[in-house]
Order: structure tokens, then C-alpha cells, then sequence
């Protein structure tokens, strides 16, 4: 009688590779699914910061427009002035109006500087511009601008992210059509190695976002 036994399923491989490559695709598609829910949350956060940037900007243009029409008013005052063409029964109301001219000058360099760099950068001293009558709330167009930023580079963070773990995601699929234990063991090593990758990049992203104060 021969003394040669059968291989069986549990003889030719003592791995059991179902259960190792489904461990690991359900912990990187978990992965998978907060680094997509990050990088829609903070895309949209990213597109609203465009538009309050861009409403900042043209908040602070119409201040230079403003401020070079009382400029210009201001220095036809002082060529008036000094050219003589003021009768002298005028030229007292004419220097006060000078005065409160340049007053409103520098008054609208204070208003832009704070919509510029925003109320915690210049400082309560030099608060200018309110919102709503309330005073040191405004968030300059600089403040928005680094904050976007932050958001960008965690954008670029996430989208990494979802390309590593989807191709982990990819060849854990393959691994489990494969039934060589060779492939197996390289494939589950892809697997992990590019999803722990993605994995990397999703915690990346999140950091770059909590930094910018989201």
C-alpha cells in the first residue's frame, strides 16, 4: 500500500490568505472612505475661502478708489490754496476742509491695512473698519489667503491619499483571484505597503487642515 496522502486545501498552504487579504481591504477601504470624506469637507471649506477672498479684495479696492477720490480732492484744495485762488474770507473754511480731507486720507490707509492683514494682526490701536458696528472682527484678505493655502496643500494631501489606497485596494482584489501563494504573498504585500502609504498621506491631510484652523 502506498504510503502517498491527497494534498488538501489545509496541506498546501497553512496560510489562510482569504482572511489576511480581507483584513486588510477593510481596513484601508475604511481609510479610504475618511480620506474621502476629507477631501470633500475641506475641498468645499477651500472654494468658500476663494469666494470670501475675492470679496475681501474688492472690499479693499473699493477703499483705494475711495481713498484716491479724497486724494485728489485734497490736493485741488491745496492748489486752490496756494495758488491764491481762495478769497481770504474763505481760506480758514478752506484749510479746515483740507484738515478733515487728510483726516479721512489716513482714516481709509487704517481701513485697508485692516482689511489687508485683518483686526488681530494691526492691533486694537489701530482698529478702523467695523462690521455690522462692531469693531476688531474683520479677517483680512491675507488672513483668508494663508488659510486657502493650507487647505490647497491638504487637498494635494488627500488626493495622494485616495491614489495609493485605491491601487492597494486594486491589488488586494487581484490577490484574492490568485492561487499561487507566491503572487499571494507579493500582492498582500502591495496591498499593505501602498495602503499604509495612502494612509499616511489621509493623516497628512487632516493635520495640514486642523493646522489652518478647520
Amino acid at each position: 500500500m502506498s504510503d502517498a496522502v491527497t494534498p488538501t486545501p489545509e496541506t498546501t498552504s497553512s496560510v489562510n490568505w482569504e482572511a489576511w487579504f480581507g483584513l486588510a481591504l477593510s481596513i484601508f477601504a475604511a481609510i479610504l472612505a475618511l480620506n474621502e470624506l476629507g477631501g470633500g469637507k475641506f475641498g468645499d471649506d477651500e472654494i468658500q475661502l476663494g469666494n470670501e477672498k475675492s470679496k475681501a479684495y474688492a472690499w479693499y479696492q473699493s477703499k483705494s478708489i475711495k481713498e484716491s477720490l479724497v486724494k485728489g480732492q485734497a490736493d485741488l484744495v491745496d492748489v486752490l490754496i496756494q495758488g491764491g485762488a481762495i478769497a481770504p474770507d474763505k481760506t480758514q473754511s478752506m484749510l479746515t476742509l483740507q484738515a478733515n480731507l487728510k483726516t479721512e486720507i489716513q482714516r481709509y490707509k487704517k481701513e485697508k491695512d485692516e482689511i489687508l492683514r485683518g483686526s488681530k494682526a494691526v492691533g486694537e490701536a489701530n482698529w478702523a473698519q467695523d462690521i455690522d458696528g462692531k469693531l476688531g472682527i474683520v479677517v483680512g484678505a491675507q488672513e483668508i489667503e494663508a488659510q486657502q493655502d493650507k487647505l490647497s496643500e491638504a487637498g494635494d494631501r488627500f488626493d495622494f491619499g485616495t491614489l495609493f489606497l485605491q491601487i492597494s485596494l486594486v491589488l488586494g482584489a487581484i490577490g484574492l483571484i490568485v492561487k499561487r501563494d507566491a503572487l499571494r504573498l507579493y500582492f498582500l504585500a502591495g496591498l499593505v505597503g501602498l495602503g499604509s502609504v495612502g494612509a499616511v498621506y489621509c493623516y497628512l491631510g487632516y493635520k495640514l487642515a486642523f493646522a489652518g484652523g478647520f
